[in-house]
Protein backbone atom coordinates (compact mmCIF):
# COMPACT_ATOMS: atom_id res chain seq x y z
CA UNK A 1 0.00 0.00 0.00
CA UNK A 2 1.29 3.15 -0.88
CA UNK A 3 2.36 6.18 1.54
CA UNK A 4 -0.52 8.01 2.72
CA UNK A 5 -3.27 6.65 1.78
CA UNK A 6 -5.86 4.26 1.95
CA UNK A 7 -6.93 1.84 -1.35
CA UNK A 8 -11.05 3.07 -1.31
CA UNK A 9 -12.85 0.49 -2.98
CA UNK A 10 -16.83 0.21 -3.06
CA UNK A 11 -19.34 -1.88 -4.43
CA UNK A 12 -21.75 -1.02 -6.97
CA UNK A 13 -21.78 1.25 -9.99
CA UNK A 14 -21.18 5.00 -9.93
CA UNK A 15 -24.36 6.56 -11.76
CA UNK A 16 -22.66 8.20 -15.07
CA UNK A 17 -21.39 11.38 -14.41
CA UNK A 18 -21.34 15.02 -16.69
CA UNK A 19 -21.19 13.97 -20.43
CA UNK A 20 -18.85 15.49 -23.65
CA UNK A 21 -19.39 19.21 -22.51
CA UNK A 22 -16.58 18.32 -20.01
CA UNK A 23 -16.19 19.28 -16.46
CA UNK A 24 -15.76 22.76 -17.05
CA UNK A 25 -19.57 23.17 -16.67
CA UNK A 26 -19.37 21.58 -13.46
CA UNK A 27 -21.71 22.94 -11.34
CA UNK A 28 -20.09 22.73 -7.41
CA UNK A 29 -22.87 23.54 -4.84
CA UNK A 30 -21.17 22.38 -1.69
CA UNK A 31 -20.42 24.12 1.96
CA UNK A 32 -17.34 22.53 1.73
CA UNK A 33 -14.15 24.63 2.08
CA UNK A 34 -12.06 25.44 -1.40
CA UNK A 35 -9.74 22.77 -0.87
CA UNK A 36 -12.09 20.13 0.01
CA UNK A 37 -11.62 19.92 3.46
CA UNK A 38 -14.87 19.67 5.90
CA UNK A 39 -13.81 22.16 8.66
CA UNK A 40 -15.37 21.03 11.83
CA UNK A 41 -17.25 18.27 10.17
CA UNK A 42 -17.30 14.12 11.76
CA UNK A 43 -13.70 12.81 10.34
CA UNK A 44 -14.60 10.55 7.98
CA UNK A 45 -13.44 6.82 7.30
CA UNK A 46 -13.56 3.98 5.04
CA UNK A 47 -13.53 4.15 1.78
CA UNK A 48 -15.12 6.91 -0.64
CA UNK A 49 -19.02 6.83 -0.91
CA UNK A 50 -19.91 7.49 -4.02
CA UNK A 51 -20.92 10.92 -3.50
CA UNK A 52 -17.42 11.44 -2.79
CA UNK A 53 -15.80 10.20 -6.05
CA UNK A 54 -18.14 12.08 -7.86
CA UNK A 55 -17.01 15.07 -6.20
CA UNK A 56 -13.78 14.54 -6.36
CA UNK A 57 -13.06 14.00 -9.73
CA UNK A 58 -15.36 16.62 -10.51
CA UNK A 59 -13.22 18.82 -9.09
CA UNK A 60 -9.81 17.52 -10.29
CA UNK A 61 -11.16 17.51 -13.99
CA UNK A 62 -12.78 21.27 -13.67
CA UNK A 63 -9.53 22.19 -12.76
CA UNK A 64 -7.61 20.18 -15.39
CA UNK A 65 -9.42 21.48 -17.90
CA UNK A 66 -9.01 25.40 -16.66
CA UNK A 67 -5.32 24.60 -17.05
CA UNK A 68 -4.62 25.26 -13.55
CA UNK A 69 -2.43 22.47 -12.25
CA UNK A 70 -2.27 23.55 -8.68
CA UNK A 71 -5.75 23.10 -7.81
CA UNK A 72 -6.26 20.22 -9.86
CA UNK A 73 -3.37 18.60 -7.84
CA UNK A 74 -4.74 20.12 -4.54
CA UNK A 75 -7.04 17.23 -5.23
CA UNK A 76 -4.91 14.30 -5.17
CA UNK A 77 -2.81 12.72 -2.69
CA UNK A 78 0.71 13.48 -4.04
CA UNK A 79 0.62 17.27 -4.77
CA UNK A 80 3.77 18.10 -5.69
CA UNK A 81 4.14 15.96 -8.31
CA UNK A 82 0.81 16.07 -9.68
CA UNK A 83 1.68 19.76 -9.92
CA UNK A 84 4.43 19.47 -11.84
CA UNK A 85 3.45 16.96 -14.44
CA UNK A 86 0.45 19.04 -15.01
CA UNK A 87 2.20 21.90 -15.45
CA UNK A 88 4.40 20.69 -17.62
CA UNK A 89 0.86 19.47 -19.93
CA UNK A 90 -0.01 22.69 -19.95
CA UNK A 91 3.62 24.75 -20.74
CA UNK A 92 5.78 22.17 -22.09
CA UNK A 93 3.40 19.97 -23.83
CA UNK A 94 1.46 23.40 -25.05
CA UNK A 95 -1.78 21.14 -24.26
CA UNK A 96 -4.82 23.26 -24.23
CA UNK A 97 -8.74 23.20 -25.05
CA UNK A 98 -8.65 20.05 -22.79
CA UNK A 99 -12.13 18.18 -22.48
CA UNK A 100 -12.55 15.36 -20.45
CA UNK A 101 -15.46 13.08 -20.19
CA UNK A 102 -15.91 10.93 -17.69
CA UNK A 103 -17.14 7.25 -17.71
CA UNK A 104 -19.67 5.21 -15.38
CA UNK A 105 -17.23 4.27 -12.44
CA UNK A 106 -16.65 1.48 -11.07
CA UNK A 107 -16.48 1.45 -7.12
CA UNK A 108 -14.00 4.01 -6.69
CA UNK A 109 -12.20 3.80 -10.28
CA UNK A 110 -13.46 6.09 -12.54
CA UNK A 111 -12.84 5.85 -16.46
CA UNK A 112 -12.41 9.02 -18.37
CA UNK A 113 -11.62 9.81 -22.34
CA UNK A 114 -9.44 13.38 -22.75
CA UNK A 115 -9.99 15.68 -25.71
CA UNK A 116 -7.24 18.00 -26.23
CA UNK A 117 -5.53 20.12 -28.98
CA UNK A 118 -1.57 20.29 -29.40
CA UNK A 119 -0.55 23.86 -30.49
CA UNK A 120 2.60 24.71 -31.16
CA UNK A 121 4.48 27.81 -33.74
CA UNK A 122 1.18 27.98 -35.66
CA UNK A 123 0.57 24.44 -35.72
CA UNK A 124 -2.36 22.97 -34.21
CA UNK A 125 -3.62 18.63 -33.93
CA UNK A 126 -6.19 17.14 -31.86
CA UNK A 127 -5.35 14.73 -30.22
CA UNK A 128 -7.82 12.28 -28.06
CA UNK A 129 -7.59 9.30 -25.54
CA UNK A 130 -8.33 7.01 -22.51
CA UNK A 131 -7.33 6.67 -19.12
CA UNK A 132 -8.51 6.19 -15.46
CA UNK A 133 -8.21 6.80 -12.06
CA UNK A 134 -8.85 6.13 -8.80
CA UNK A 135 -9.89 8.01 -5.51
CA UNK A 136 -8.67 7.04 -2.52
CA UNK A 137 -9.24 8.20 1.20
CA UNK A 138 -6.18 10.90 2.85
CA UNK A 139 -4.76 8.72 5.48
CA UNK A 140 -4.28 11.80 7.37
CA UNK A 141 -6.61 14.72 6.04
CA UNK A 142 -9.01 11.74 5.47
CA UNK A 143 -10.05 13.66 2.15
CA UNK A 144 -11.29 11.94 -1.18
CA UNK A 145 -8.67 12.55 -3.20
CA UNK A 146 -7.49 11.20 -6.87
CA UNK A 147 -4.75 8.50 -6.38
CA UNK A 148 -2.24 9.84 -8.14
CA UNK A 149 -0.27 8.11 -10.82
CA UNK A 150 1.69 9.73 -13.93
CA UNK A 151 -0.48 7.57 -15.80
CA UNK A 152 -3.88 10.02 -15.15
CA UNK A 153 -2.67 12.09 -17.17
CA UNK A 154 -1.98 9.91 -20.14
CA UNK A 155 -1.77 5.92 -20.05
CA UNK A 156 1.54 5.83 -21.58
CA UNK A 157 3.09 8.13 -18.76
CA UNK A 158 4.72 6.67 -16.07
CA UNK A 159 7.06 7.16 -12.79
CA UNK A 160 9.72 10.18 -13.81
CA UNK A 161 8.37 10.54 -17.46
CA UNK A 162 6.83 14.27 -18.98
CA UNK A 163 5.56 15.63 -22.01
CA UNK A 164 6.93 18.32 -24.37
CA UNK A 165 5.84 19.41 -27.53
CA UNK A 166 9.03 20.46 -29.68
CA UNK A 167 11.48 19.84 -32.34
CA UNK A 168 12.15 16.38 -32.08
CA UNK A 169 15.52 15.65 -30.70
CA UNK A 170 16.65 13.80 -33.76
CA UNK A 171 15.44 12.93 -37.17
CA UNK A 172 12.54 9.94 -37.67
CA UNK A 173 14.41 7.02 -39.46
CA UNK A 174 13.30 4.95 -42.06
CA UNK A 175 15.12 1.65 -40.60
CA UNK A 176 15.83 -1.38 -43.24
CA UNK A 177 16.60 -4.64 -42.72
CA UNK A 178 19.65 -6.69 -44.07
CA UNK A 179 18.23 -7.06 -47.79
CA UNK A 180 16.51 -3.32 -47.96
CA UNK A 181 13.31 -4.30 -46.21
CA UNK A 182 11.34 -1.31 -44.42
CA UNK A 183 11.07 -1.98 -40.67
CA UNK A 184 8.03 -0.37 -38.80
CA UNK A 185 6.53 -0.53 -35.49
CA UNK A 186 3.06 -1.02 -36.65
CA UNK A 187 4.08 -4.12 -39.02
CA UNK A 188 6.83 -5.09 -36.18
CA UNK A 189 5.13 -3.94 -32.74
CA UNK A 190 8.35 -5.32 -30.54
CA UNK A 191 10.51 -3.11 -32.44
CA UNK A 192 9.00 -0.24 -31.11
CA UNK A 193 11.48 0.84 -28.06
CA UNK A 194 14.37 -0.27 -30.23
CA UNK A 195 13.38 1.99 -33.48
CA UNK A 196 13.05 4.68 -30.77
CA UNK A 197 16.22 4.34 -29.27
CA UNK A 198 18.21 3.44 -33.02
CA UNK A 199 16.58 7.05 -33.91
CA UNK A 200 17.81 9.25 -31.03
CA UNK A 201 21.33 7.39 -31.15
CA UNK A 202 21.81 7.46 -34.80
CA UNK A 203 19.01 9.85 -36.66
CA UNK A 204 21.92 12.67 -36.48
CA UNK A 205 23.77 10.23 -38.81
CA UNK A 206 21.56 9.87 -41.74
CA UNK A 207 20.37 12.66 -43.82
CA UNK A 208 17.20 13.24 -42.48
CA UNK A 209 15.36 16.37 -41.09
CA UNK A 210 13.67 16.71 -37.53
CA UNK A 211 9.83 17.30 -37.29
CA UNK A 212 7.93 18.80 -34.64
CA UNK A 213 6.06 15.97 -31.90
CA UNK A 214 4.40 15.81 -29.04
CA UNK A 215 6.73 13.34 -27.18
CA UNK A 216 6.96 11.08 -23.67
CA UNK A 217 10.16 12.25 -21.88
CA UNK A 218 11.97 9.18 -20.13
CA UNK A 219 14.08 9.81 -16.52
CA UNK A 220 16.93 9.61 -17.13
CA UNK A 221 20.53 11.18 -17.99
CA UNK A 222 22.90 11.51 -20.86
CA UNK A 223 23.26 8.22 -22.80
CA UNK A 224 21.74 6.39 -20.40
CA UNK A 225 18.36 7.94 -20.70
CA UNK A 226 15.52 6.00 -22.45
CA UNK A 227 14.70 7.46 -25.95
CA UNK A 228 11.49 9.58 -26.00
CA UNK A 229 8.26 8.06 -27.05
CA UNK A 230 6.44 9.98 -29.73
CA UNK A 231 2.55 10.75 -29.09
CA UNK A 232 1.89 12.99 -32.17
CA UNK A 233 3.51 14.33 -35.04
CA UNK A 234 2.29 18.14 -35.76
CA UNK A 235 4.65 18.27 -38.82
CA UNK A 236 6.61 15.49 -40.30
CA UNK A 237 10.45 16.04 -41.09
CA UNK A 238 12.12 13.55 -43.48
CA UNK A 239 12.94 10.31 -42.44
CA UNK A 240 16.46 9.15 -42.62
CA UNK A 241 17.74 5.45 -43.88
CA UNK A 242 19.00 3.57 -41.17
CA UNK A 243 20.40 -0.04 -42.03
CA UNK A 244 20.09 -2.48 -39.32
CA UNK A 245 21.23 -6.00 -39.26
CA UNK A 246 17.72 -7.38 -38.65
CA UNK A 247 15.96 -10.11 -40.53
CA UNK A 248 11.90 -9.10 -41.77
CA UNK A 249 11.62 -12.70 -41.74
CA UNK A 250 13.29 -13.71 -38.95
CA UNK A 251 11.33 -10.96 -37.32
CA UNK A 252 8.29 -11.67 -38.34
CA UNK A 253 8.39 -15.06 -36.86
CA UNK A 254 10.05 -13.57 -33.60
CA UNK A 255 6.85 -11.64 -33.27
CA UNK A 256 4.28 -14.45 -34.32
CA UNK A 257 5.98 -16.95 -31.41
CA UNK A 258 6.05 -14.35 -29.12
CA UNK A 259 2.30 -13.27 -28.96
CA UNK A 260 1.12 -17.19 -28.16
CA UNK A 261 2.86 -17.14 -24.71
CA UNK A 262 2.10 -13.62 -22.45
CA UNK A 263 5.63 -12.41 -20.84
CA UNK A 264 7.30 -13.78 -24.04
CA UNK A 265 10.87 -12.54 -25.32
CA UNK A 266 13.02 -14.00 -27.77
CA UNK A 267 16.17 -12.96 -29.55
CA UNK A 268 18.08 -14.54 -32.97
CA UNK A 269 21.03 -13.92 -33.93
CA UNK A 270 23.65 -14.54 -36.74
CA UNK A 271 26.59 -17.05 -35.05
CA UNK A 272 29.47 -16.30 -37.86
CA UNK A 273 29.10 -12.73 -37.46
CA UNK A 274 27.27 -11.79 -34.16
CA UNK A 275 24.78 -9.75 -36.42
CA UNK A 276 21.22 -9.37 -34.45
CA UNK A 277 18.14 -10.95 -36.20
CA UNK A 278 15.40 -10.95 -34.66
CA UNK A 279 14.11 -8.98 -31.08
CA UNK A 280 10.50 -9.06 -29.56
CA UNK A 281 8.57 -9.24 -26.98
CA UNK A 282 5.33 -9.71 -25.87
CA UNK A 283 4.81 -8.12 -22.38
CA UNK A 284 1.96 -5.67 -20.79
CA UNK A 285 4.63 -3.33 -19.58
CA UNK A 286 6.29 -2.75 -22.78
CA UNK A 287 10.01 -3.68 -20.90
CA UNK A 288 12.20 -4.81 -23.67
CA UNK A 289 13.29 -8.14 -21.35
CA UNK A 290 14.96 -9.47 -24.82
CA UNK A 291 17.70 -7.21 -24.74
CA UNK A 292 17.75 -5.92 -20.89
CA UNK A 293 16.45 -8.60 -18.95
CA UNK A 294 17.77 -9.97 -15.72
CA UNK A 295 16.78 -13.47 -14.97
CA UNK A 296 18.18 -16.51 -13.70
CA UNK A 297 18.71 -18.33 -16.79
CA UNK A 298 18.09 -22.16 -15.70
CA UNK A 299 19.63 -25.30 -16.80
CA UNK A 300 20.60 -23.03 -20.23
CA UNK A 301 23.48 -21.81 -18.25
CA UNK A 302 24.67 -25.50 -18.60
CA UNK A 303 26.36 -24.38 -21.56
CA UNK A 304 29.01 -22.27 -20.00
CA UNK A 305 29.31 -25.05 -17.30
CA UNK A 306 29.93 -27.33 -19.44
CA UNK A 307 32.09 -25.29 -21.11
CA UNK A 308 34.00 -24.52 -18.00
CA UNK A 309 34.13 -28.22 -17.08
CA UNK A 310 35.77 -29.08 -19.98
CA UNK A 311 38.23 -26.41 -20.27
CA UNK A 312 39.37 -27.02 -16.67
CA UNK A 313 39.81 -31.12 -17.15
CA UNK A 314 37.23 -32.08 -14.64
CA UNK A 315 35.41 -34.09 -17.24
CA UNK A 316 34.63 -34.68 -21.26
CA UNK A 317 31.73 -34.93 -22.78
CA UNK A 318 32.38 -38.47 -22.72
CA UNK A 319 33.39 -38.54 -19.22
CA UNK A 320 31.91 -38.69 -15.67
CA UNK A 321 29.13 -36.80 -14.73
CA UNK A 322 27.05 -38.91 -12.07
CA UNK A 323 23.47 -38.19 -11.95
CA UNK A 324 22.33 -38.95 -8.30
CA UNK A 325 18.88 -38.28 -7.04
CA UNK A 326 19.82 -35.16 -4.86
CA UNK A 327 23.09 -33.40 -4.00
CA UNK A 328 23.99 -31.43 -1.42
CA UNK A 329 26.84 -28.23 -1.56
CA UNK A 330 27.15 -26.41 2.01
CA UNK A 331 23.69 -27.19 3.51
CA UNK A 332 21.65 -26.78 0.78
CA UNK A 333 19.74 -29.57 -0.94
CA UNK A 334 19.38 -29.82 -4.96
CA UNK A 335 17.12 -32.03 -6.73
CA UNK A 336 16.71 -32.94 -10.31
CA UNK A 337 13.36 -32.73 -11.85
CA UNK A 338 10.69 -34.98 -10.75
CA UNK A 339 10.49 -38.78 -12.03
CA UNK A 340 13.77 -38.68 -13.51
CA UNK A 341 15.59 -41.67 -12.60
CA UNK A 342 19.39 -41.96 -11.08
CA UNK A 343 22.40 -42.95 -12.90
CA UNK A 344 25.71 -42.89 -11.10
CA UNK A 345 27.92 -44.49 -14.07
CA UNK A 346 26.44 -40.91 -16.42
CA UNK A 347 28.42 -39.14 -19.11
CA UNK A 348 28.65 -35.12 -18.98
CA UNK A 349 27.18 -36.06 -22.05
CA UNK A 350 23.97 -37.81 -21.09
CA UNK A 351 23.37 -35.90 -17.92
CA UNK A 352 23.44 -32.46 -20.22
CA UNK A 353 20.81 -34.23 -22.46
CA UNK A 354 18.54 -35.03 -19.48
CA UNK A 355 19.62 -31.98 -17.64
CA UNK A 356 20.49 -33.47 -14.07
CA UNK A 357 21.13 -30.82 -12.18
CA UNK A 358 22.78 -32.47 -9.39
CA UNK A 359 25.40 -33.69 -11.65
CA UNK A 360 26.68 -30.31 -12.05
CA UNK A 361 26.14 -29.59 -8.66
CA UNK A 362 28.56 -32.59 -7.93
CA UNK A 363 31.51 -30.17 -10.01
CA UNK A 364 31.19 -27.05 -7.51
CA UNK A 365 33.82 -27.86 -5.23
CA UNK A 366 36.14 -28.48 -7.62
CA UNK A 367 35.52 -26.05 -10.15
CA UNK A 368 35.73 -23.23 -6.96
CA UNK A 369 33.68 -19.85 -6.53
CA UNK A 370 35.44 -18.33 -9.60
CA UNK A 371 35.60 -21.14 -11.68
CA UNK A 372 31.87 -20.30 -13.72
CA UNK A 373 32.45 -16.71 -13.90
CA UNK A 374 36.28 -17.23 -15.73
CA UNK A 375 34.50 -19.15 -17.84
CA UNK A 376 31.74 -16.50 -18.39
CA UNK A 377 33.66 -13.57 -18.83
CA UNK A 378 36.98 -14.96 -20.33
CA UNK A 379 35.39 -17.55 -23.05
CA UNK A 380 31.98 -16.30 -23.35
CA UNK A 381 32.11 -12.35 -23.29
CA UNK A 382 29.39 -12.55 -20.62
CA UNK A 383 29.45 -10.56 -17.40
CA UNK A 384 31.76 -7.92 -17.99
CA UNK A 385 29.41 -4.97 -19.46
CA UNK A 386 31.16 -3.72 -22.19
CA UNK A 387 28.90 -4.74 -24.95
CA UNK A 388 28.49 -1.76 -27.07
CA UNK A 389 25.10 -3.52 -29.55
CA UNK A 390 23.80 0.25 -30.83
CA UNK A 391 21.18 -0.43 -28.44
CA UNK A 392 20.95 0.05 -24.24
CA UNK A 393 21.81 -3.79 -23.34
CA UNK A 394 21.95 -6.35 -20.21
CA UNK A 395 25.28 -7.79 -20.46
CA UNK A 396 24.88 -10.77 -18.22
CA UNK A 397 25.84 -11.73 -14.54
CA UNK A 398 27.94 -14.70 -13.30
CA UNK A 399 29.22 -13.36 -10.32
CA UNK A 400 31.88 -15.14 -8.19
CA UNK A 401 29.34 -16.10 -5.80
CA UNK A 402 30.16 -18.06 -2.31
CA UNK A 403 28.18 -20.33 0.01
CA UNK A 404 25.44 -22.38 -2.17
CA UNK A 405 25.52 -19.86 -4.45
CA UNK A 406 28.13 -21.50 -6.28
CA UNK A 407 26.60 -24.67 -7.10
CA UNK A 408 23.45 -22.95 -7.94
CA UNK A 409 24.93 -20.81 -10.54
CA UNK A 410 25.68 -24.24 -12.46
CA UNK A 411 22.43 -24.80 -12.73
CA UNK A 412 21.63 -21.08 -13.73
CA UNK A 413 20.35 -19.75 -10.62
CA UNK A 414 21.06 -18.63 -7.32
CA UNK A 415 23.18 -14.84 -8.16
CA UNK A 416 23.19 -15.77 -11.97
CA UNK A 417 21.22 -13.25 -14.72
CA UNK A 418 20.64 -13.75 -18.08
CA UNK A 419 18.99 -11.66 -20.71
CA UNK A 420 17.61 -13.70 -24.14
CA UNK A 421 19.81 -11.60 -26.07
CA UNK A 422 22.91 -12.98 -23.54
CA UNK A 423 21.91 -16.63 -24.04
CA UNK A 424 21.85 -16.10 -27.86
CA UNK A 425 24.91 -15.06 -27.44
CA UNK A 426 26.39 -17.67 -25.57
CA UNK A 427 24.63 -20.37 -27.98
CA UNK A 428 26.31 -18.96 -30.84
CA UNK A 429 29.93 -18.70 -28.85
CA UNK A 430 29.41 -22.73 -28.19
CA UNK A 431 28.29 -23.37 -31.88
CA UNK A 432 31.15 -21.62 -33.64
CA UNK A 433 33.89 -21.22 -30.80
CA UNK A 434 34.38 -17.49 -31.36
CA UNK A 435 32.72 -14.52 -29.43
CA UNK A 436 31.27 -12.27 -31.48
CA UNK A 437 29.88 -9.11 -29.83
CA UNK A 438 25.65 -9.00 -30.78
CA UNK A 439 25.34 -5.53 -33.24
CA UNK A 440 22.40 -4.53 -34.32
CA UNK A 441 23.76 -1.59 -36.52
CA UNK A 442 27.09 -2.19 -37.79
CA UNK A 443 30.39 -0.96 -35.89
CA UNK A 444 31.68 1.05 -38.47
CA UNK A 445 28.27 2.99 -38.48
CA UNK A 446 29.58 5.20 -35.09
CA UNK A 447 33.45 3.35 -34.97
CA UNK A 448 32.09 1.69 -31.66
CA UNK A 449 34.72 -0.97 -30.08
CA UNK A 450 33.04 -3.93 -29.16
CA UNK A 451 33.52 -6.44 -26.97
CA UNK A 452 36.11 -9.15 -27.06
CA UNK A 453 36.73 -12.77 -25.62
CA UNK A 454 39.46 -15.83 -25.99
CA UNK A 455 36.40 -17.59 -27.17
CA UNK A 456 36.59 -21.75 -26.92
CA UNK A 457 38.98 -24.31 -28.63
CA UNK A 458 37.66 -26.32 -30.94
CA UNK A 459 37.79 -29.35 -28.72
CA UNK A 460 35.26 -27.93 -26.63
CA UNK A 461 32.97 -26.82 -29.81
CA UNK A 462 32.89 -29.84 -31.12
CA UNK A 463 31.85 -31.80 -27.36
CA UNK A 464 29.35 -28.80 -26.78
CA UNK A 465 27.76 -29.02 -30.45
CA UNK A 466 27.81 -32.97 -29.63
CA UNK A 467 25.76 -32.73 -26.63
CA UNK A 468 23.41 -29.58 -27.58
CA UNK A 469 23.11 -32.03 -30.59
CA UNK A 470 21.75 -35.26 -28.71
CA UNK A 471 19.49 -32.72 -26.39
CA UNK A 472 17.65 -31.77 -29.26
CA UNK A 473 17.49 -35.05 -31.17
CA UNK A 474 16.32 -37.66 -28.51
CA UNK A 475 17.27 -34.80 -25.02
CA UNK A 476 14.92 -32.80 -23.00
CA UNK A 477 14.05 -30.37 -26.58
CA UNK A 478 13.66 -33.74 -28.96
CA UNK A 479 9.69 -32.98 -28.91
CA UNK A 480 10.53 -28.50 -29.62
CA UNK A 481 13.18 -29.27 -32.30
CA UNK A 482 11.26 -32.56 -34.00
CA UNK A 483 11.30 -31.52 -37.52
CA UNK A 484 14.07 -29.06 -38.31
CA UNK A 485 16.37 -30.27 -40.59
CA UNK A 486 20.46 -29.37 -40.96
CA UNK A 487 22.91 -28.57 -38.07
CA UNK A 488 20.93 -28.36 -35.19
CA UNK A 489 21.25 -28.24 -31.19
CA UNK A 490 19.78 -26.97 -28.52
CA UNK A 491 19.42 -26.73 -24.25
CA UNK A 492 16.29 -26.28 -22.04
CA UNK A 493 16.39 -24.69 -19.04
CA UNK A 494 13.53 -23.47 -16.10
CA UNK A 495 14.45 -21.26 -13.32
CA UNK A 496 12.43 -19.90 -10.10
CA UNK A 497 12.93 -16.29 -9.42
CA UNK A 498 11.51 -13.98 -6.50
CA UNK A 499 9.85 -16.50 -5.13
CA UNK A 500 7.62 -17.12 -8.10
CA UNK A 501 4.87 -20.23 -8.20
CA UNK A 502 6.26 -21.58 -11.50
CA UNK A 503 8.99 -21.20 -12.89
CA UNK A 504 10.52 -19.09 -16.45
CA UNK A 505 10.81 -21.05 -18.93
CA UNK A 506 13.90 -20.87 -20.88
CA UNK A 507 15.36 -22.37 -24.15
CA UNK A 508 18.30 -21.90 -26.38
CA UNK A 509 19.14 -23.87 -29.84
CA UNK A 510 20.48 -23.35 -33.12
CA UNK A 511 20.18 -23.87 -36.40
CA UNK A 512 22.53 -23.65 -39.46
CA UNK A 513 24.01 -20.22 -39.04
CA UNK A 514 21.21 -18.73 -36.80
CA UNK A 515 21.24 -19.34 -32.75
CA UNK A 516 17.94 -18.05 -30.60
CA UNK A 517 17.21 -17.98 -27.20
CA UNK A 518 13.35 -17.60 -25.32
CA UNK A 519 12.25 -16.54 -21.70
CA UNK A 520 8.83 -16.85 -20.95
CA UNK A 521 8.05 -15.39 -17.23
CA UNK A 522 5.87 -18.26 -15.08
CA UNK A 523 5.89 -20.37 -18.40
CA UNK A 524 7.20 -23.26 -16.61
CA UNK A 525 9.53 -25.88 -18.24
CA UNK A 526 11.41 -25.07 -21.22
CA UNK A 527 9.47 -27.44 -23.72
CA UNK A 528 6.13 -25.62 -22.36
CA UNK A 529 6.50 -22.11 -23.77
CA UNK A 530 10.15 -20.43 -24.71
CA UNK A 531 11.29 -23.80 -26.39
CA UNK A 532 8.38 -23.40 -29.53
CA UNK A 533 9.24 -19.85 -29.56
CA UNK A 534 12.84 -20.72 -30.62
CA UNK A 535 12.01 -23.35 -32.82
CA UNK A 536 9.49 -21.15 -34.62
CA UNK A 537 12.12 -18.79 -35.41
CA UNK A 538 14.46 -21.35 -36.15
CA UNK A 539 12.05 -22.61 -39.21
CA UNK A 540 13.36 -19.26 -41.34
CA UNK A 541 17.13 -20.06 -40.86
CA UNK A 542 18.55 -21.12 -44.19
Amino acid sequence: MRSGVKAGVIGGVCAAMLGGAGYGAYNILSALSGDGGTGAAAVRTGPPSRDEVKDTTGRFFAAWEKGDAATAASYTNFPEKARDLLTAYRDDAHLTKVRVTPGAATGATVPFTVRTTVSYQGKTRPLEYESRLTVVRGETSHRALVDWQPSVVHPRLRAGDTLATGEAAAPEIEAVDRDGQVLTQEKYPSLGPVLDELRKRYGDTTDGKPGVELVIRHQGAGEESPADTTLLTLAKGRPGKLRTTLSASAQAAAETAVRKYPDASVVAVKPSTGEILAVANHREDGFNAALLGTRPPGSTMKIISAAALIDTGLTSANGKAPCPPTAVWQSQTFHNLKNMPPNENATLSESFARSCNTAFVKFADDLGVEGLTKEAQDRFGIGRNDWKIGVPSFDGRVPASGGPDTAAGLIGQGQVQMSPLNMASVTATAMTGAFRQPVIVPLALDHREPARARGLSQSTVQQLRAMMNRTATSGTAATVMSGLGGSIGAKTGSAESDGQEKSDSWFAGYRNDMAAAAMVQDGGHGVDAAGPIVAGVLRTAG
